[in-house]
């Protein structure tokens, strides 16, 4: 490819609503255009990205034994009614009307389609298991897209789905495309990690992400450096005390606390560990009636320690929790504590209430916690002697920095990622409520079991960016470079023996399938050197007069500080060399 022939579009600035540098770069390097809050179109240097990505995708997951189809983008709002997601997504959802006032949806992603053609085609356990994948346009209603491509509304993803006769089937087809995920981040060249994830309300532990691990990546990702170990923030587990609960050493005190209403500021006037102060979190759950009126209402008390965060995905799986559960109002507050929030502990309650402590706060001793009177907290708390057990004791918080890992193999450390990846086991979620099911070796109709396996290939560059920069711009891996390598040819329009050598070089690499880019637009060689370190093509060869006449070329990666002189007549040879390291 030549760059006269070519569309390049590079800016100085990045607008001001480019947040993130992948974002900021990204437009700055012409890869993408707004076109609207989250819309963005994609231009040639950037769309080349998109289409490496697709295509490695594209190979594994032949190779993994998936099938290609092509699902629409506009789905009929049957298909959704029947599993009963047309009501349940909200606004994110975005919903059309034809001219026929027919009900339509923007597909986000295709979970009942594809249901609809397995119930339709694959009749037999004779046809079972398959695995059906497309890479497809699709759209999202976020209410704050951000962060360019990251969170846009309009995105292309890889989403595939396996059907098989029974969970033992679905398991099997789950771990081969587990695998074949490893062989796609793998040859992206990204560091990465894949963790393992909740799988909500489905249950079991059959759910994984792929992270991409980057400094401004928005989710926390847990692993233990020792080991294997790896799981997102929400589904790692918080092991209990290896120690048992200390003997109570102080007596209970009420211990006066005006205006410290936080764990923090009590910890700091009374000149104690933040780790011996117990935050009280109060929730409630509602019991309905058939019309979805409130019949009933319970409250719970959820004990933490005071330098720890509570995990919303655990809570929701206690019992009794695990059915819904919303904080409890100011005067549901009051009605059964006696006082407002900042004050709030277990003891001198007003009704009763539900009390669930976290594993680390049931085998604590002497404890702070709130009296339930404004301006007064309780120090030396122990239980047994001033309050009873907890009704139960559960994993209620997320995990920090140095907790032992559940594998028993080290301590836990935290860095953050970019979800790119995600790998589900869904049971019988969509093939229930959509009747899918085939016929047994008896002939009895059984449902299928599914699992679905998405890839972000439109949030992939966005990643790549964001853990492959530098003040000069990208760093892209080769694998998905929009080229492998620029020539840059110094005065190329003043020179005849500069043009010939780098179009030598030019059609040389060509016909061995090299990806490369001649830059022929005569630009001056700063300006030139600039454009190309922007937009991140990781191998440049720059051919100038002067170094012909000594039978040199120079050579420079992305990475390399300086470059590196090569003999012309084995310069072709030198980058093969390169490419295959």
């Amino acid at each position: 490819m030549k760059a006269s022939q070519f569309l390049i579009s590079t800016l100085k600035e990045a607008p001001a609503d480019a947040e993130v540098v992948s974002h900021q770069l990204m437009m700055r390097a012409g890869m993408i255009k707004k076109l609207g809050a989250g819309i963005y179109t994609w231009m040639p240097m950037g769309l080349r990205v998109v289409r490496k990505i697709e295509a490695i995708v594209r190979d594994e997951m032949n190779r993994a034994g998936a099938v290609e189809l092509l699902m629409p983008v506009i789905q009929p709002a049957e298909y959704w009614q029947e599993t009963g997601r047309w009501n349940k997504m909200g606004p994110e959802l975005m919903r059309v009307k034809d001219r026929h006032d027919r009900d339509f949806i923007v597909q986000p992603t295709s979970e009942e389609v594809v249901t609809d053609v397995a119930r339709q085609e694959l009749r037999s356990y004779k046809q079972l298991p398959r695995n059906l994948y497309h890479i497809q346009t699709k759209f999202r209603d976020e209410r704050r897209p951000r962060f360019g491509v990251m969170r846009s509304r309009e995105f292309i993803m890889k989403d595939a789905y396996s059907f098989d006769r029974d969970a033992a089937g679905a398991k099997a087809s789950y771990q081969a495309m587990a695998k074949a995920y490893r062989a796609i981040f793998d040859r992206f060249g990204l560091r990465y990690r894949a963790v393992a994830a909740d799988s909500g309300a489905i249950g079991g532990d059959l759910s994984e992400e792929f992270q991409v691990i980057a400094a401004t990546g928005e989710d926390a990702i847990v692993y233990c450096p020792d080991s294997d170990y790896a799981a997102n923030l929400e589904k790692a587990e918080a092991l209990p005390p290896s120690q048992a609960r200390a003997a109570a050493t102080q007596p209970m005190a009420r211990t006066p606390t005006p205006g410290k209403s936080t764990c923090a500021d009590v910890a700091e006037l009374l000149k104690l560990p933040l780790q011996q102060t117990v935050k009280s979190l109060v929730l409630a759950t509602d019991a309905l009636d058939d019309a979805g009126g409130i019949t009933g209402t319970r409250i719970w008390l959820l004990l933490l320690r005071g330098d720890h965060d509570m995990n919303e995905i655990k809570v929701g799986k206690v019992p009794g929790l695990d059915a819904g559960f919303r904080f409890a109002t100011s005067a549901e507050i009051v009605d059964h504590f006696g006082t407002p929030p900042g004050y709030l502990g277990p003891i001198g309650l007003k009704k009763p209430v539900q009390v669930i402590a976290d594993r680390e706060v049931a085998a604590m001793a002497d404890w702070v916690c709130g009296a339930n009177e404004e301006g007064f907290h309780l120090t030396g708390v122990n239980w047994g002697r001033d309050l009873p057990e907890p009704a139960a004791v559960a994993d209620l918080r997320n995990v920090v920095e140095g907790d032992l890992s559940p594998d028993g193999k080290g301590r836990l450390a935290i860095e953050r990622g970019i979800e790119v990846g995600h790998v589900f086991y869904l049971g019988t979620k969509y093939s229930a409520p959509m009747d899918a099911r085939f016929l047994d070796e008896s002939g009895k109709p059984q449902l299928m079991e599914m699992g679905c396996y998405g890839i972000g290939i439109t949030r992939l560059p966005a990643a790549a960016i964001e853990q492959n920069h530098d003040a000069r711009g990208i760093i892209w891996p080769d694998a998905i470079a929009p080229f492998t390598v620029v020539l840059c040819p110094i005065g190329m329009d003043r020179s005849a023996e500069v043009k010939a050598a780098a179009e030598q070089l030019h059609d040389e690499l060509v016909a061995l399938g090299i990806d490369v880019m001649l830059d022929d637009r005569g630009e001056r060689p700063g300006a030139m050197f600039a454009d190309w370190e922007l937009i991140g093509v990781p191998h440049r060869l720059v051919i100038s007069d002067r170094g012909l006449k000594e039978g040199q070329l120079e050579y420079q990666h992305r990475r390399d500080a300086a470059a590196t002189k090569v003999p012309a007549a084995e310069a072709l040879a030198f980058l093969r060399g390169r490419l295959q390291a």
